[in-house]
């Protein structure tokens, strides 16, 4: 069997445009999808409840630890603890939890910055934990 020029140079094309369009986005692109949030010195707002469940009943041993891995010194995280509902697992009854608070503090100048973080979990089934990354604009 013989393949024509015309259809070897449309195969490899289609191979070419193929690798080019899965190409990773450079960092500038990767930074615009990232959630955003906004806050001035003295603000803060709630980022996301903390919890870990099975069949809708807690499994933490204690309350969720939040620890910052990269991220303005501006901006500090807590834990809130109290009761949350983890509607996106379809359940109603609240559950023993927390919710991830950011805080920014003592802002001098304007800065837009990666925030990344961790909440670790003791469970019973084990230490957990999970990530999140944001991107932050803090203000005076």
């Amino acid at each position: 069997m013989r393949i024509r020029p015309n259809t070897l140079l449309a195969i490899l094309a289609v191979g070419i445009a193929t690798f080019v369009g899965s190409a990773r986005p450079d960092a500038q692109e990767e930074l615009q999808e990232l959630p955003r949030i906004s806050l001035k010195s003295g603000e803060s707002v709630e980022l996301r409840n903390a919890f870990s469940i099975r069949n809708c009943r807690s499994i933490l041993k204690e309350t969720p630890v939040v620890e910052v891995l990269e991220g303005p010194e501006e901006l500090t995280l807590t834990i809130k603890p109290g009761m949350v509902v983890p509607r996106g697992s379809n359940c109603s009854n609240p559950v023993p939890g927390g919710t991830v608070v950011a805080t920014a503090k003592d802002v001098k100048a304007p800065k837009e910055a990666k925030l990344t973080y961790r909440v670790k979990y003791k469970t019973l089934e084990g230490d957990r934990q999970t990530a999140r990354v944001y991107l932050v604009s803090l203000f005076p």
